[in-house]
């Protein structure tokens, strides 16, 4: 059998004089890093590698065990974390904006969904903290619609080329219709930001006709086939300041942007209405008279009863605080938004089996607010952003298993901020164009298997601790485990919410329920640490340059990629049984892949 890795392998080995730096693992001097090779050509250097001695629990670190059985499958595991936003549109055709889709189109095999704020949103252009437009809709001076498709065509045509789906968010008010217009653009962060772009609309005929243009346009650039496969939706928060207008106006918007829609394109697949979290009892009645609408009340547009509702969105987000040396994640305030959204949405027998889309799944509220001013988005940078994305898709999904719930996805809102320093901490995926260590987390996320697997860990909080009191005891050293042909994928963390420094745990990995014939397969084991796959970590030790080198800025690059630790090498399988030990330090992730 000839075997081909997803991952390219270089081995280094100054014996051999292949003329790179010779690393020592134990007392064998090969390390490995990426490039393409097959088992059958390099069969030798395989074998040298599994001379490599497994990784040893530390004298006095505590141990768990990581039990998983391959033969024993828990339903499909869908990639619901392929969703991605942001405010600001016009970062979408910006340099390093193109650069971070072109990566988040490589996540995995399954298609990247991304949503912006301010599509129709009147301006030249320029974008700015939580700004962003296109100039779409304007009026003359006899008040007759001009249409204008030039930046939204850079924007979806920039989707386009690395095959990602949008979920197009319907917003927000042009100048030219607004009710209250002036002052239109904000300066965030001095002033509101819920201008004259947040109005109801002065008429709303000529609001469904700029839809209905809009959809139709994108359906004629875009061809049916293509169009097909995205999500649309009818504004943001509506519950908050993101709309002006009462609720029962943003029901008559609903039904007459759906309506445009629809009118334009029969077969598209619309919902609302991206709420706040349900965790707040304002937003949770919003959510329920929203439902209420949708089935039960009198349409805008048709007169008739109820409203057509592809698929339910609202926005769980956590609450991090700053302890005064450290910042304490407050992953129960997203945990139990999602919770009661969930429950909200399965108490309507007419959208009990309707998908829910979380618009915006985030440790926090606002994307654009730096660390160095807010000190408790220090998560940003480094990897406990990582580590807690892991958490909450773990008890998400265990959220989703005991509610039954049709859940499509989770929406990050993290992108990238164009002229902001490096590593400001904003929340986003990358800056300056240097990946950030939360989005390897993702790269993790798309190594898995489409089928998951049974997994249970020593070390594992119960969902009740997790849900109602967080991560403030002992740590929660988890895992969840998928498989595809011939490979069995196992992601692990080692999370709290306090972020301290702590000992590492000695992880016992054991996995099951391999076939009996296999004698060994090839180990892989990436790794998100303090100096894995850590950019944050490599430019701190440059000593923090706001312009780094041509050299510097590779280096960053090559930092802020997803890194082998110690792997690949040969496991022995032995009646279908195999075993692995190695060190997890607090706020780690590892995913260990195994083939054979």
């Amino acid at each position: 059998m000839q075997k081909t890795f997803a991952a390219p392998i270089l081995v280094r080995d100054a014996e051999l004089g292949i003329g790179f730096e010779a690393e020592t693992v134990g007392d064998v001097p090969f390390a490995v890093e990426v490039r393409t090779m097959t088992c059958a050509k390099y069969l030798p250097v395989l074998v040298a590698l599994a001379l490599i001695p497994l990784l040893r629990a530390e004298e006095g670190l505590e141990t768990v065990t990581v039990r998983v059985q391959a033969d024993q499958q828990q339903g499909q595991l869908l990639p619901v974390w392929n969703y991605f936003g942001y405010d600001e549109p016009n970062y979408t055709y910006a340099a390093n904006g193109k650069k971070l889709l072109r990566e988040l189109a490589k996540l995995s095999r399954a298609p990247v969904y991304v949503r912006v704020h301010n599509l129709l949103t009147s301006g030249d252009g320029s974008a700015s903290l939580k700004w962003g437009s296109t100039n779409a809709y304007r009026e003359d001076s006899s008040s007759k619609p001009i249409y204008d498709w030039t930046l939204v065509d850079r924007i979806f045509d920039s989707f386009h080329e690395d095959g990602i789906r949008p979920l197009v968010e319907i917003g927000f008010m042009p100048q030219a219709l607004s009710t209250h217009a002036e002052p239109y653009r904000h300066n965030f962060p001095q002033g509101s930001i819920f201008t004259g772009w947040a109005y109801p609309p002065k008429d709303y005929g000529k609001w469904s006709e700029l839809v209905f243009r809009f959809a139709e346009h994108l359906r004629g650039r875009y061809g049916d086939p293509e169009v097909k496969t995205w999500l649309w939706e009818v504004w943001n928060e509506p519950d908050i300041g993101y709309w002006q207008g009462t609720a029962e106006e943003y029901f008559k918007l609903y039904d007459y942007t759906v309506d445009a829609v629809l009118r334009a394109f029969p077969e598209a697949r619309i919902g609302g209405p991206d709420s706040t979290g349900p965790a707040s009892p304002k937003a949770a009645q919003f959510l329920r008279m929203f439902l209420d609408h949708c089935a039960h009340q009198k349409n805008y547009v048709t007169g008739k009863p109820g409203s057509h509702l592809d698929f339910v969105s609202f926005h769980p987000k956590g609450a991090p605080a700053w302890q005064g040396d450290h910042v304490r994640m407050g992953i129960t305030r997203q945990l139990d938004s999602i919770d009661q959204g969930f429950r909200i949405v399965a108490s309507f027998p007419e959208w009990r089996n309707t998908a829910i889309v979380l618009g915006e799944s985030d440790p926090e509220g606002c994307a654009a607010c730096s660390a160095r001013t807010n000190p408790q988005n220090s998560y940003r940078n480094g990897p406990l952003f990582a580590c807690y994305t892991a958490e909450v898709l773990y008890r998400t999904l265990a959220l989703v298993n005991r509610e039954h719930i049709n859940f499509a996805g989770a929406v990050t809102w993290s992108f990238e901020f164009e002229g902001q320093p490096y590593f400001a901490g904003y929340r986003e995926l990358a800056t300056n164009g240097i990946d950030k260590a939360v989005l390897n987390i993702f790269r993790m996320f798309g190594l898995l298997g489409d089928t998951r697997i049974s997994s249970t860990s020593s070390g594992a909080l119960s969902d009740e601790e997790v849900m109602g009191q967080g991560v403030r005891g002992p740590a929660d050293r988890n895992a969840i485990a998928a498989r595809r042909e011939r490979e069995t994928e196992v992601l692990m963390w080692n999370y709290h919410d306090d972020d301290l420094s702590a000992a590492a745990t000695a992880v016992k990995l054991v996995i099951s329920g391999l076939p009996v014939g296999a004698m060994a397969g090839i180990l892989e084991h990436y790794r998100i640490d303090g100096s894995h796959s850590n950019a944050f970590a490599a430019w701190n030790e440059m000593g923090s340059p706001q312009s780094p080198s041509p050299d510097q800025y590779r280096r960053l690059e090559q930092a802020g990629q997803l890194q082998l630790l110690d792997s690949p090498q040969w496991l022995p399988i032995k009646e279908g049984t195999a075993a692995f030990e190695f060190t997890l330090p607090r706020q780690a992730v590892s995913l260990v892949r195994l083939s054979w």
